[in-house]
């Protein structure tokens, strides 16, 4: 820091065009700059290292409620004086923290001072603490004769607080000196905004299941993937939640009309498409209801609105739409789906897949693996097991000359009509395996499947107490195949 005796500068001090503004030329000059600079409605403007308040009765002239402060206190007596009347207040104090309480301020204004300062970084930090959201921090620097400091350096220190820095070179306007100059000074007009943080759009996905069905809708008339299937889905408006996102897509686009405790998050996807930035999508699962049948309610955006098998999905879809539904059947709940650019944003059946799954916290450690159910009739079976199961969300998984698998997750049931089948029917009543049993979503869904079930090869055990044969408050309905194995499906 330089050592000037400031108090002993003060008597000298106006005789410098730019310090006095006595010449009528060069005041009128730093009077036009200061309008451009500064808000046009009446502002609190804290003048720091105001010197004789030459500035500060320019700024106070022009309507500002101005605050002024010094560390010398010779020169604070005559801005006192050069201010008296104006309403100005002046402070003896350091300008690195000035006195000034918890005051808040439309803008700071220092000229020539912040090159004196030990640590500039730290004092930049507490002056954009003092200064309104939006407010505007002006800096008057150059560098004289190998010393000061630069513009680049200065916006350098700015660029941790703000991105909204304007530069205005002054080296090329002499009216503001009273003279010619060749050196580099500047001002710098900061607002007090944070730095860019990245942000993401939100999509919102709705994966409506109709049994082992889900709904498709073809682009059309976008622009974006037009003629590629997709599922019902848009963006996240500002202060709307994503569950909120949900529910008005899905009446904008299929005219269902959802109560929000319909949805379950399925899984959350943060994709970046080829040449894109990144988004986050969030997957909702809710189920038909025959009832509110979908519809096509944007013709102008949709040309096709139909129901596909979720474990034969087409190929002519959106890849961030087929990677979502992919990861769903699989029961995967987070991904990271992330295009190369030369990547095309249609599902390339062939292509390198870019879904990566990311593991939860809890590990798999006495999760269930699979179930291993051996049956007489793989046939059979297969029309029976593959029916309920795919009503439950699972999803056809292995497929080989004995057996049968269904997925849901990590998890699935094995039926296998093996060779070394020692009998020919099932006891559920001997010691071994009596009953399966599964979650269904609610009662309505267990209902559906009751009243299905018996096409199906299955029928409804213990009727007469149906669908209270486990108790009261157990919702459920126990169910045998013609095999002999029991399924009980309990509801909340």
């Amino acid at each position: 820091m330089t050592t000037i005796d400031w108090d002993a500068a003060a008597d000298s001090f106006d005789e410098e065009p730019d310090h006095g503004l006595n010449d009528p030329v060069v005041r009128g000059a730093w009077a036009r700059r200061m309008e451009t600079w500064l808000p046009t409605g009446r502002s609190a403007v804290l003048d720091l290292g105001c010197g004789t308040g030459s500035l500060a009765l320019l700024v106070a002239c022009q309507g500002h409620r101005v605050t002024a402060v010094d560390r010398s206190s010779r020169m604070v007596d005559q801005a006192r004086a050069k201010l008296a009347g104006t309403g100005t207040e002046v402070l003896v104090g350091d300008a690195a923290h000035p006195p000034v309480g918890k005051q808040r301020f439309d803008v700071i204004l220092a000229r020539h001072l912040v090159w004196l300062l030990p640590d500039p970084a730290a004092v930049l930090r507490h002056w954009f603490s003092l200064l309104r959201p939006g407010g505007r921090l002006v800096l008057i620097e150059g560098v004289w004769d190998g010393t000061g400091i630069s513009a680049a350096d200065l916006m350098a220190l700015l660029g941790g607080h703000t991105e909204r820095v304007h530069h205005e070179p002054l080296s090329g306007d002499s009216s503001l000196w009273g003279k010619e100059v060749d050196d580099e000074r500047y001002a710098l007009v900061a607002r007090a905004e944070p730095p860019h943080r990245h942000t993401e759009v939100v999509d919102v996905h709705l994966i409506l299941r109709r049994g082992s069905d889900v709904l498709l809708a073809r682009r059309a008339g976008t622009g974006y993937a037009d003629g590629l299937l997709h599922a019902p889905s848009g963006h996240a408006e500002d202060g709307e939640d994503v569950r909120a996102a949900m529910v008005r897509e899905a009446a904008e686009e299929i005219g269902v009309t959802l109560d929000p405790d319909e949805l379950r998050v399925a899984l959350v996807m943060q994709h970046r498409g080829p040449g894109g930035s990144p988004r986050m999508g969030w997957f909702f699962e809710a189920d038909h209801d025959p009832a509110r049948p979908p519809r096509n309610a944007e013709p102008d955006k949709c040309s096709e609105l139909d129901w596909f098998p979720l474990d034969a999905l087409p190929d002519d879809m959106v890849a961030y739409c087929r990677a979502g539904l992919d990861g769903y059947r699989a029961e995967q709940r987070f991904l990271i789906h992330w295009h190369e650019d030369a990547d095309t944003v249609a599902y390339a059946p062939e292509g390198i897949r870019r879904a990566v799954p990311l593991p939860v916290a809890a590990g798999p450690t006495g999760r269930m693996h699979h179930i291993e159910l051996w049956v007489p009739d793989l046939a059979e079976a297969d029309a029976e097991w593959g029916w309920l199961l795919g009503e439950l969300g699972h999803v056809p998984y292995q497929r080989w000359a004995y057996g049968r698998s269904w997925r849901r997750g990590d998890s699935y049931v094995v039926a296998e009509q093996s060779p070394d089948l020692a009998a020919r029917t099932h006891d559920r009543l001997r010691p071994g395996l009596n009953h399966l049993a599964f979650h269904v979503g609610d009662r309505a869904t267990l209902d559906a499947l009751v009243a299905r079930a018996p096409g199906r090869g299955w029928r409804l055990l213990f009727p007469d107490r149906h669908p209270y044969a486990g108790g009261s408050g157990h919702y459920a309905a126990y169910l045998e195949n013609t095999a002999g194995f029991e399924v009980e499906l309990v509801a909340p």
